[in-house]
């Protein structure tokens, strides 16, 4: 349930009647918006008189969501969030762009590909400590010594820093991680959730492999169930019949989601198609149906990536990527 509040509703007035819902049993949602101050209840409300609520002075209107999420949902959150991340933010007006390797292989590796993203714009550093791979036999990653190089990566660069993490008890290791990303294999692993809900750690939520919208939206409202609320959605491709292709990359999610949530929604074209040369059509396509931004795999030697090589972009080709991504949000702005 939700109650929009009247414009001219005063800070004093917001606080009486926050402490008589929670008086009530149910938790409560604040959301000021540049038109209105919306209340969003939580909890059991079939106690709650609408009626009685809808008729108080400073309340304009009441009502009941049916969907099953509720601090992710727009209608408790009218206006876009916008997720700050060190010196950059996801959101708004804002086009992010994530890029860096699949997974850290070396200092020397990460060190060359941060400071080339960065000057072809990337506004993070992205790369995989921790890596779930379908065979136990590939490469799994440098787990706390791949950490410890993002972060001197970032020493060097000034990009915060996005990385993996696939179980909660790795928590620890990931204190000064600015971003930590859960993967499409852990989209719906809710104790790992729960534990994340705990931080105030930004949390850039993957949509799994077959998950339905709903069932993406359920997870981030996991997390926001928990009190942190700092959460990016990633659309990476959804498992369908086609082979040529390592996913399906479903574009219309992000006017979909826009339409259901107020969190902020970013592209992986890499992980989506699987293909290097398909990564630009993809992020181009990406830019022009409303995402907030992009994650791309950059490799400054993909023929020999211990990971997802054939996906990977050179620096050179990451460069012609943003160049053409910042032409379309160009053309974009002026429809």
């Amino acid at each position: 349930m939700i109650a929009v509040l009247k414009q001219g509703t005063t800070e004093k007035q917001l606080e009486n009647l926050s402490s008589w819902l929670r008086t009530q049993g149910l938790d409560v949602h604040i959301s000021k918006g540049s038109a209105h101050t919306v209340v969003g209840l939580i909890g059991d409300t079939s106690k709650i008189d609408e009626e009685l609520l809808e008729s108080l002075d400073i309340v304009d209107s009441v009502k009941r969501i049916s969907e099953p999420f509720k601090s992710a949902n727009r209608k408790f959150h009218p206006d876009d969030s916008i997720i700050k991340v060190a010196n950059t933010s996801v959101g708004g007006d804002s086009f992010t762009i994530i890029a860096g390797p699949c997974s850290v292989e070396s200092e020397a590796q990460v060190m060359e590909i941060a400071k080339s993203v960065k000057r072809s714009g990337a506004t993070m550093l992205r790369g995989g400590a921790f890596k779930p791979r379908t065979s136990p036999y590939d490469f799994q990653g440098l787990k706390a010594d791949g950490i410890e190089i993002l972060l001197e990566a970032k020493k060097e660069t000034g990009l915060p820093i996005v990385t993996e993490i696939m179980n909660a008890n790795h928590l620890p290791l990931f204190e000064k991680v600015d971003v930590i990303q859960v993967g499409a294999r852990n989209m719906q692993n809710f104790e790992l959730l729960k534990e994340l809900g705990k931080t105030n750690k930004t949390i850039l939520l993957k949509r799994g492999l077959a998950n339905t919208l709903k069932e993406f939206l359920m997870s981030a409202e996991y997390i926001m169930a928990g009190g942190n609320e700092n959460i990016i959605l990633c659309e990476r491709g959804i498992r369908t019949f086609e082979t040529y292709t390592r996913n399906t990359l479903d574009l219309s999610a992000v006017p979909m989601l826009k339409e259901l949530t107020h969190l902020p929604i970013i592209i992986d074209p890499s992980h989506a198609t699987g293909v290097a040369r398909l990564v630009k059509p993809m992020a181009m396509a990406a830019a022009a149906c409303g995402a907030d931004g992009l994650m791309i795999e950059v490799h400054n030697d993909p023929k020999h990536a211990l990971c997802d090589g054939a996906q990977s972009l050179t620096p050179e080709a990451f460069d012609d990527v943003t160049r053409a991504v910042r032409r379309i949000l160009m053309a974009v702005k002026e429809l």
